[in-house]
């Protein structure tokens, strides 16, 4: 493709004929001449977050959206369209244009959001973290939708009530993002350890990375605080939520979930699980974190209460005997294999 502007042929039929689903709350979406969407007017508070993915073609879509939509849930809002801005290479051939917003499209429509735009633009040749990429940013939007009952009179969102005393609990399993992406990266490399059957469930883990179907049921189940654990993994994401509520954490180790295959994956390429990306994984606090837990199992979502927070100034990780300091999150494990 040439550098510039994406040509409106290509615009009309590997982005425009892609995207179809439609939400009441957008009055006009993407389209040629359109370079903004239009929202009908809310009562509510309106949100938004934004999210970052450089990538190949495989898996941008889906992992950006996801990883955008995800930070509105875990505000406690109702995601309700996402607008992109997608850079190409003149290498990127169409049908990876194609790969991408059908990613999108078909993403959007499982979570029941609209694309409302999609801005695409070729560049010349970029390299991201030592890999050949396209990058793409995602901007959600959200609106509060009558569930903010679960608001205190000085709260904002449900990133906003992490109070000492409360139970840490997690959704899922941590590294689930970051082992996809590993799985399909680096599938040759890790064909000469493990079998193909294994590769394949590994690099199915994307199908684990929304997070709307727990934040909607922790929403009606006495959740105190949500925060979706991203990059910097779940070590990250704790101290995050801590940082920002001021409050100290002792979580034990051994009680974080995690998948055999993340930790047989990062094994092998000799990084740390726990400052993995990880999308798929929400973090939240409760009063009573096991009944928490106890209802998101009941909707087949895997949850576990892994610590307590705490007055002190401490964020303590507490393996057996041993307890390590939580520290801001460094550069993610998934970037430092990649630019190896």
């Amino acid at each position: 493709m040439k550098i510039g502007k994406l040509p409106e042929n290509i615009y009309k039929r590997s982005v425009l004929k892609e995207l179809r689903y439609k939400r009441k709350e957008i009055i006009s979406g993407a389209g040629i001449g359109n370079n903004c969407a239009v929202f009908s007017p809310v009562k509510e508070a309106v949100v938004t977050s934004m999210a970052f993915m450089a990538g190949k073609a495989d898996h941008i879509g889906l992992a950006a959206v996801h990883r955008a939509v995800n930070q509105i849930a875990a505000s406690g809002a109702e995601p309700l369209a996402v607008t992109g801005v997608l850079l190409l290479t003149e290498e990127t051939l169409e049908e990876e244009l194609k790969i991408v917003v059908r990613q999108m499209e078909k993403t959007c429509e499982e979570i029941g959001i609209q694309a409302a735009g999609l801005d695409v633009s070729v560049i010349p040749e970029m390299r991201v973290s030592g890999i050949d990429n396209l990058m793409l940013t995602i901007t959600c939007i959200g609106k509060f939708s009558g569930k903010e009952k679960n608001l205190q009179p000085d709260q904002k969102t449900l990133e906003d009530y992490v109070k000492p005393e409360q139970d840490v609990v997690l959704t899922k399993w941590v590294g689930l993002e970051g082992t996809y992406r590993i799985a399909r990266e680096k599938e040759n490399e890790l064909g000469k350890r493990f079998s193909a059957e294994y590769i394949e469930e590994a690099k199915g883990f994307d199908r684990y990375l929304s997070i709307i179907p727990e934040a909607a049921t922790a929403m009606e189940s006495g959740v105190r605080a949500m925060h979706h654990v991203s990059e910097g993994g779940i070590f990250g994401a704790l101290w995050e939520m801590a940082e920002r509520s001021g409050v100290g954490l002792e979580i034990e180790l051994k009680k974080i979930p995690i998948r055999q295959e993340t930790v047989e994956i990062c094994n092998y390429f000799d990084i740390n699980p726990y400052a993995l990306l990880s999308s798929g994984c929400l973090l939240m606090t409760a009063d009573n974190g096991y009944e928490l837990a106890e209802s998101l199992h009941k909707k087949g979502i895997n949850a576990a209460v892994i610590g307590r927070t705490t007055d002190s100034n401490d964020r303590l990780i507490i393996n057996e005997e041993e307890k390590r300091f939580l520290t801001p999150a460094q550069q993610d494990e998934y970037f430092k294999l990649m630019g190896k």
